[in-house]
């Protein structure tokens, strides 16, 4: 088998990757939905993939990997690698996780991380509120992720919030740049939309926050000690995280090694060889790659096992990855060690999305849990006629 073309269509938002064969097999991918102007990104590669056998997964990452980098640039050699895989799997008849060593479990936690609305104002009752909305969604999630502090408008819209420039100076790509050290009215602002989220899940669900980056060290380890009681899943990206450049990982186990809060960072991250700080220093207690970022499925599998060597928990980043992603995580997470707790569950957006897939289950997730399926490849496809409406004139030959 050989591959004779390589395909990129940008359809809502997300770049979609079609690898096609001169068997008639296709293989697909997607990428982020905030990742758009990927698409050249992507084609850049075709000309090192046509002629080479697909299944050979790892021969042909190998000459495209080198040219990839910490998120969002590590994107385009990602989707690439699972649009592989999903060849390799509808070739051998079989699904992903077979050839990723089986599944180790039937079925797969997800958290909920794209299901939210946006917040008009970030108080405590406004945080107690979306708590409860997140609690009483029919997906049953048993963990929810909310983004507070430097993930989010309230380091705006709280006054005096932080002692930093003037919030939104540093306003960039994705947004998350400002940072600076807290005031006391801001912790203790955090600190109490965090009890009333707490006060609406109780035990029955558990709360993680996306916190940054932003957070100064000594800021991070005060806000840890200080919901210690709470019995959070995780603080994530308080100091480094979603679009940097670094792992900064001596000042993570600065913080971690002094609160029992757990500590989770990993989602910007490239490859296995950037997560040898974190892994080997125990400078976190939870990573969360994201299979769009880290170099793929099988780059994610290894540094799980790697982490689960070390005694550090899995929750894989996943929030913008499509439907198409969300075939792709639920397939590498069947096959994790025990260190996975769940991975973040991605939606479809526009919901059109749901119409234009085929093989996913109705409905897709039940009491937090996603059936393991058992499909060739990664187990659904892009339906090409109800697909077509909405591609671009550009990309009006993607399934040709």
């Amino acid at each position: 088998m050989k591959i004779v073309d390589v395909k990129c269509a940008v359809i809502g938002k997300n770049p979609v990757v079609r690898i096609v064969t001169d068997e008639g097999i296709s293989g697909y991918g997607e990428v982020e939905q905030y990742k758009p102007f990927l698409k050249p990104n992507i084609l850049y590669f075709r000309e090192a993939l046509i002629g080479q056998d697909p299944t050979d997964v790892e021969r042909v990452m190998l000459r495209i990997r080198p040219r990839g980098g910490f998120k969002p640039w590590g994107s385009a050699v990602s989707v690439i690698e699972m649009a592989l895989w999903d060849i390799a799997g509808k070739a051998a008849g079989l699904p992903v996780y077979k050839l990723l060593g089986g599944k180790v479990r039937d079925q797969v936690r997800v958290y909920n991380g794209a299901l939210r609305v946006p917040m008009q104002s970030f108080d405590p009752a406004d945080y107690a509120e979306e708590a409860a909305r997140m609690k009483a969604l029919p997906e049953g999630f048993t963990i929810v992720k909310q983004g507070i502090a430097f993930h989010s408008p309230m380091k705006e819209a709280v006054p005096g919030f932080y002692y930093g420039d003037p919030p939104g100076q540093h306003k960039v790509f994705h947004g998350f740049a400002d940072t600076g050290t807290l005031t006391e009215r801001g912790l203790k602002h955090i600190v109490a939309c965090v009890e009333a989220m707490k006060e609406v899940l109780g035990d029955d669900v558990g709360l993680a926050l996306d916190c940054g980056p932003g957070f100064t060290a000594r800021d991070a380890l005060r806000f840890a000690r200080a919901v210690e009681p709470l019995n959070l899943m995780w603080l994530e990206d308080m100091i480094t995280g979603d679009y940097t450049q670094y792992v900064n990982a001596d000042v993570y186990r600065d913080v971690t090694q002094a609160t029992t809060t757990p500590i989770h960072t990993g989602e910007q991250i490239y490859l296995r060889q950037n997560f040898k700080g974190l892994i080997e220093g125990h400078a976190v207690n939870v990573i969360g790659p994201d299979p769009c970022d880290v170099g793929g499925i099988a780059e994610l599998k290894w540094v799980a096992e790697y982490a689960n060597l070390h005694g550090i928990m899995m929750a894989p980043h996943g929030t913008g990855d499509g439907l198409l992603g969300l075939a792709a995580l639920v397939q590498v997470c069947a096959t994790l060690p025990q260190n996975f707790i769940a991975f973040e569950y991605p939606a479809g957006n526009p919901t059109w999305w749901y119409d234009i897939v085929d093989g996913l289950p109705d409905p897709i997730v039940k009491n937090g849990m996603i059936d393991v399926w058992d499909r060739p490849g990664m187990g659904v496809e892009l339906n090409p006629e109800r697909t077509k409406p909405y591609l671009s004139e550009d990309d009006a030959d993607f399934f040709d």
